[in-house]
């Protein structure tokens, strides 16, 4: 009898194919009656209403039921979305632009092409805050979103930048721990994207823990092993090889422009140095050039001299030194001659150049 039962469930499992169902409920007053199933292959898309991302589309009835089923899904696990809006058809084009719409309802599950998936009303009949379904995985989602919400009320209880430093440094490791504890690392993505967004207020601490946490290579390792073909491991993987060679390009950039400034400051020091040794010799030419000069004139000559580079004439000369002025206009014939100038501004531009 054993026997008999085990062929007919052989020959059943050749005729049927397994087969998924995601239904729940809508409030029809609030909402278009059309649902859409998409499949999230860019995690960097969780959030939001991208057309390219939908695969299905169904009405809901006049109660809000609606039900997606069939069996074109992944057999792996995989992110999808369901979502309503309050916009038509003829609307979505302008209200959906890059994905954002006010107007519009989510939900986040993981699942597979043999899972059942029911979202019934929540309390005051909330729609899509609630997962039944019998892959334990599906409402990994709702409980990231539940601890963020907790993030976003500690960030308001105090609204000062001493506290938004504090608490970006609590949150930052409480969301990477919460995500290793959920053991789904599709799940962990969500939680990754969020904090290496670059419009992020946590992003300079990814930029710093990407340094040295090995966090980001073991979120590597469970993606590869749990999902070596997906989409998703391909792209983290391209993602965390992008991000680390930009911070390796930087740290080389930084350390190039210290060296730099070393340099730089090398160059400076010599200039002066070099500036301050050219006055130098100016100066020593200056002055040994002015004593050969001098060293032509007789004693009496170079006093005298030294009242013609005062501009002072003949006569006031002659009254400081008590000679008569045709005396000094001898001694100032005798410098012209030695000097081999023809005036008195020519004496002065030889000491004074």
């Amino acid at each position: 009898m054993r026997f008999k039962l085990l062929i007919c469930f052989l020959l059943l499992s050749l005729f049927c194919k397994a087969q998924y169902s995601f239904s729940g409920y809508t409030n029809p007053d609030e909402w278009q009656n059309t649902v859409y199933l998409s499949i999230v292959e860019d995690y960097r898309k969780m959030s939001g209403v991208y057309s390219e991302q939908i695969i299905a589309k169904t009405t809901a009835d006049e109660t809000g039921f609606f039900e997606f089923k069939g069996d074109m899904l992944s057999t792996e696990n995989r992110i999808y979305r369901i979502h309503v809006d309050k916009c038509t058809e003829t609307q979505q084009g302008i209200n959906h632009f890059n994905g954002h719409c006010s107007d519009s309802e989510e939900l986040l599950f993981i699942a597979k092409n043999t899972d059942t998936l029911k979202l019934p009303f929540s309390f005051g009949n909330q729609v899509f805050c609630k997962v039944e379904s019998n892959n334990p995985r599906a409402n990994a989602f709702l409980k990231i979103d539940s601890l963020k919400n907790d993030m976003r009320f500690a960030y308001g209880e105090v609204r000062s930048e001493a506290n938004r430093k504090l608490n970006n440094k609590k949150w930052f490791t409480t969301l990477q721990d919460y995500g290793t504890a959920l053991n789904e690392p599709v799940a962990e993505l969500a939680i990754y994207a969020y904090l290496s967004d670059r419009s992020s207020d946590l992003h300079s601490y990814y930029v710093e823990d990407l340094k040295s946490n090995p966090y980001y290579d073991n979120l590597k390792e469970r993606l590869e092993k749990a999902y070596p073909n997906a989409p998703y491991t391909v792209q983290y993987k391209n993602e965390l090889a992008a991000d680390r060679f930009m911070l390796a390009s930087s740290s080389t950039i930084n350390s190039s422009n210290t060296d730099w400034h070393i340099y730089l400051y090398i160059i400076l020091a010599f200039s002066v140095l070099l500036n301050l040794f050219l006055l130098y010799r100016f100066w020593s030419q200056k002055h040994f050039s002015s004593q050969d000069l001098k060293s032509k004139l007789s004693k009496q000559e170079q006093v005298v001299l030294e009242h013609l580079l005062q501009d002072k004439t003949n006569k006031d000369i002659a009254e400081a030194l008590f000679l008569s002025v045709s005396t000094i206009k001898t001694h100032t014939n005798n410098i012209y001659k030695k000097l081999e100038v023809q005036s008195r501004d020519d004496v002065k531009a030889l000491f004074t150049k």
